[in-house]
């Protein structure tokens, strides 16, 4: 037996006495609920007689001057009502009986409230029962029941682990002993709460065994649960926050919604924690801040936006001026529009709050337009390629004087080359984007290009936020870096169940071939070191022998094990690195399949068109036998079309991120993955749904370690160090190294031809100016003029981003800035880059060997912070090394003429793949000269050798034994490695033509 004070009831007693002393409720008695109307009849007519005499006078004359009789009326009226409309719209909208309308709640509104609106507000009466009876037909008995004017809201069961039972046990009694089918006021409450003193679960609707239960908890350090406290309940915040009378008549007033069947949908508690901290932040800051809300996958991002879209829409000052004249919400998510609007129409009634702009008239520019001057249409949903056309219109006219709130959408980015032109020409100042448009970076071009004003607030949601989306939209940490402003995290959403892990089951491959030269003349034949690795891959990769043999292990893994998930409906997807390998893929995967008479069928997902060596040009269209826009649908089952007709879905870019689709269970990755795009890609497979159980990951390419660095990155807070004002100011001086550029010229041009945007300039004028600079950059040698080119691009890729992040700005580096953005048109095209020794280099070897099974485990507090420019203020002029394909495939084939085997070259080979993918060690080669590289590349050596202890022992021994062997290996790998990776990052940041293998081919 308990010792007094540790039994179940006395956790009651410590909630109630809570409430009642400092949460602003009243206590009522079980004996006062009326259980043939499910209702508290006492507290209802008490709410009714002190704020509607008048109506409810009026009521009790058309019932005859019978009050009892108008009791009984009235109650039979708002129980079929609340059965019918859901006791949320009941609350909100009242009920009319016999033509009299009565209110049964008065929510606070968003301005200062009148009298006599605030004196209803007051006479609300908010009540707690505990021991609720709550149907005629037993005695069964609920421990806590919270009430809002004799309406039913919530209920909850307590569990005293000394006692010993837990909130498990809570749960199995709602779904066990309370059922909803018998007892139907149940189902008529908001939310039911199964709580213990660590842990809350919530559901808002009981099925008895098929009851879902929903966390309701803080989380803690990260992960699931709630923290610690020292002199209270872990779960206190439930009863002495949320239950608290302010904030829960909030949440039933401006959260809680009626979903389908008058179900309630209630908010999951970081949705709610975080659109009211980021409220109150607004209130208090007013326009011109940026929000960056890190929440994962799984944690119902739809619902915060609507939430917040709603309440920034109607947010005012104490002084009740509004915070934001407008709400716009950037999305390519079609169903959010209606969401929103469905959303929204709960909490008013005005028609027109919510307005898309979609281009219905042809004309998306005066449709926005409309649009941003209605007084109606407070919250705008718009496109990313649509958004600079929204800038423009501030910038124009009386608009400008207005304050805009912009909520970004990143969940469903544009993933088409059209959309991409469609936003630099938006944009109309020849912002470099890339054609497969990511929201991240073009909205952060958008802003680049415009720059930002302090009259607009930009709230960012996304589950992966870049180091430079940190950077812009993040918050000072308390340890001076820059991360969210709030979190829900992947660990976070794993553990609690929201999201799939999907490194659970990963299983890699490896392939071992041989490469030769066709010829003697293709053997002398010099090319550039550093891009010769990268084209010796990509014939690998693309050789029709390997895909082949791979879409073998595809077809017969999907029918032994994926087609018995999701009794038979589950789904896999092929990630590959190409359009001309998609194709491949399709071809290979129906051929097999109909050689062995299996049911299944592909789709495949590509941009544009490719020219095939067997079926000559194809596209997504031509190869599905249906239109590109139906692949989605077709692919998901979505009525009009047949459910079940595609299991395996073959992209290449396309559909990668932003595709939701639960039952897919199954990836086969043939394409290098890393940081972001390897978390987004792989995350296509982490939505769950009833029979789900778990997920797969079948991997051609990548190593294990690779993949749980990356999500590693994201798996808590994503932060990052802010970069140097400095570095922009190196940058600037490194413009001029190379004696192009004349500081005096430049201010000179820019006085002249740009500074004054109303004065007109003789077009010719603006180029001759330019030809002294030009001329000099013609004189340069070769190496001369792409070390100019990379420290101009570096300048101005700092520049651009650093103005919108810097509090001041900088007179010489705005002119170099507007000198060199035309400059960088003017200079010759350079070279694309590329290699290609397609006809140079035979495969004559193939095997792929199963790796076995692997189970990724991310670490708490790993993450360390990444930067938005690392290595930036340093030269990363490339050196290009030249060598014989001969001596190159040699290498590959033999290394280095050491006498090693076939086993020991392909060992060799996965340590450079891993090195390459290394992103640490790829940021110590750029920010560091060749001899402080060596001493962090001997450790990265030394590791790598370690684990790869058992793919080849010998070699091992060798390597860990000989240590002349080892300096050997390490030295020719340590310039190699060198050259490559800091060429690698050169690349990318500069958008220039890519080293790595193309990911198409025409």
């Amino acid at each position: 037996m308990a010792q007094p004070g540790m039994k179940e009831k006395d956790f009651e007693q410590t909630i109630e006495a809570s409430l009642l002393e400092k949460g602003g409720y009243t206590k009522s008695l079980p004996a006062n609920f009326d259980l043939a109307f499910g209702i508290d009849a006492v507290e209802l007519f008490a709410y009714i007689e002190e704020t509607q005499e008048k109506a409810w006078l009026q009521m009790v004359q058309r019932y005859g001057s019978d009050e009892a009789k108008a009791r009984d009326g009235f109650l039979r009226r708002l129980s079929k009502e609340i059965d019918s409309r859901g006791t949320i719209a009941v609350l909100r909208d009242g009920v009319k009986d016999q033509g009299v309308t009565v209110k049964l709640a008065v929510f606070r509104p968003a301005t200062s409230m009148n009298e006599t609106l605030a004196k209803a507000y007051a006479a609300n009466r908010l009540t707690i029962t505990r021991q609720l009876r709550y149907s005629a037909r037993h005695n069964n008995t609920i421990d806590v029941a919270l009430l809002l004017n004799g309406l039913l809201v919530a209920t909850s069961e307590l569990k005293n682990p000394l006692t010993g039972q837990t909130v498990e046990d809570a749960m199995y009694q709602y779904r066990k002993d309370r059922d909803a089918a018998k007892d139907p006021y149940l189902n008529r409450t908001v939310v039911h709460f199964a709580v213990d003193p660590y842990l809350v679960y919530m559901t808002t609707r009981l099925e008895g065994e098929a009851t879902t239960f929903l966390p309701f908890n803080q989380g803690n350090d990260g992960g699931k649960g709630n923290p610690e406290s020292d002199d209270n309940f872990s779960t206190a915040y439930l009863w002495e926050v949320i239950w608290s009378r302010v904030v829960w008549l909030d949440i039933l007033g401006r959260f809680v919604q009626t979903g389908e069947g008058a179900q309630a949908i209630f908010p999951r508690y970081h949705q709610w924690d975080a659109v009211t901290k980021i409220e109150a932040h607004a209130k208090a800051a007013g326009a011109g801040e940026s929000y960056l809300i890190q929440h994962s996958a799984g944690s119902g991002k739809s619902k915060s936006i609507s939430w917040l879209a709603h309440r920034l829409s109607t947010l005012h000052t104490d002084a009740d001026k509004k915070v934001f004249d407008k709400i716009i919400v950037i999305t390519d998510r079609r169903v959010l529009d209606e969401q929103l609007r469905d959303d929204v129409r709960q909490f008013e009634r005005v028609p027109g709050v919510v307005e898309a702009v979609v281009g219905k008239d042809g004309s998306k520019s005066e449709e926005l337009a409309a649009a941003l001057a209605s007084a109606t249409s407070r919250i705008v949903i718009t496109t990313l390629q649509t958004f600079p056309y929204v800038l423009a219109q501030i910038d124009a006219g009386a608009l400008g004087a207005k304050t805009w709130a912009v909520i970004i959408d990143e969940a469903h980015s544009s993933q088409s080359g059209d959309a991409a032109a469609a936003l630099r020409q938006a944009i109309g100042v020849g912002v470099e984007l890339p054609e497969d448009l990511d929201v991240e970076d073009a909205l952060a071009a958008v802003l680049e290009a415009r720059g930002r004003q302090p009259n607009i607030s930009f709230f960012a949601f996304t589950a992966t936020p870049k180091d430079k989306t940190v950077e812009i939209f993040g918050s000072k940490q308390p340890d001076g870096n820059k991360g969210p402003f709030h979190l829900y995290s992947m660990r976070q959403a794993i553990e609690e169940g929201f999201i799939h892990d999907v490194l659970d089951n990963y299983t890699t491959y490896k392939t071992y071939y041989r490469l030769a030269a066709t010829s003697e003349e293709a053997a002398e034949k010099e090319v550039d070191v550093s891009k010769a690795g990268s084209a010796l891959r990509k014939i690998l990769v693309r050789h029709p022998e390997v895909i082949s043999q791979k879409a073998q292990i595809i077809v017969e893994h999907y029918v032994n094990h994926t087609a018995k998930k999701l009794s038979g409906l589950a789904k896999a997807i092929v990630v590959t690195d190409s359009r001309v390998a998609a194709v491949k893929y399709k071809e290979a995967i129906d051929a097999y399949v109909t050689a062995k008479g299996y049911h299944m069928a592909s789709v495949v997902a590509f941009s544009g068109k490719v020219v095939d060596d067997v079926a000559g040009e194809v596209s997504e269209s031509s190869l599905n036998d249906f239109p590109e826009s139906q692949t989605a649908d077709r692919f998901k089952g979505v009525d009009p079309y047949k459910p079940g007709d595609y299991q395996v879905l073959i992209v290449a870019e396309k559909f990668q991120t932003g595709f939701d689709e639960p039952r897919l269970h199954t990836m086969f990755v043939d394409k290098i993955l890393t940081g972001l795009a390897a978390v987004q890609t792989l995350s296509r497979l982490n939505r769950t749904m009833p029979g789900k159980d778990d997920t797969f990951v079948l991997d051609f390419r990548n190593d294990a370690e690779d993949i749980r660095k990356a999500f590693q990155r994201y798996y808590e807070a994503t932060t990052t160090v802010p970069t140097d004002a400095n570095v922009l100011t190196d940058a600037y001086d490194r413009s001029f190294e190379a004696e192009v550029l004349d500081k005096d010229e430049v201010a000179e041009v820019v006085a002249k031809h740009f500074a004054n945007s109303q004065q007109e300039t003789a077009l010719g004028k603006v180029y001759a100016a330019f030809n002294p600079c030009l001329g000099r950059f013609n004189k340069l040698e070769q190496d001369e003029q792409e070390g100019f080119r990379s420290a101009l691009g570096t300048f101005l890729h700092l520049y651009s981003f650093m103005s919108q992040i810097l509090p001041w700005t900088d007179a010489d580096s705005e002119r170099l800035y507007i000198f060199g953005r035309a400059l960088a048109k003017l200079l010759p095209a350079m070279p694309d880059g590329r290699l290609d020794l397609g006809s140079d280099v035979v495969l004559t070897h193939l095997r792929l060997e199963d790796q076995g099974f692997a189970s990724i485990e991310l670490e708490a507090g790993e993450s360390a912070p990444g930067s938005a420019f690392p290595g930036e203020g340093r030269d990363h002029t490339r050196d290009v090394r030249l060598d014989r394909l001969g001596n190159i495939t040699e290498d590959l084939n033999k290394h280095f003429g050491l006498h090693l085997d076939e086993r020991d070259r392909l060992v060799f080979e996965q340590f450079e793949i891993t090195w390459l993918n290394d992103d640490e060690l790829r940021t110590v080669a750029n920010a560091n000269d060749l001899a402080a590289f060596r001493l962090e590349f001997e450790k990265a050596f030394q590791r790598t050798i370690l684990d790869n202890e058992e793919a080849n022992r010998d070699l091992y021994e060798r390597l860990h034994d000989d240590s002349k062997f080892s300096e050997r290996v390490l030295d020719w790998y340590l310039t190699r490695m060198y050259e490559l990776l800091r060429a690698d990052a050169v690349q990318q940041k500069l958008s220039l033509a890519p080293d790595p293998e193309p990911t198409e081919e025409n």
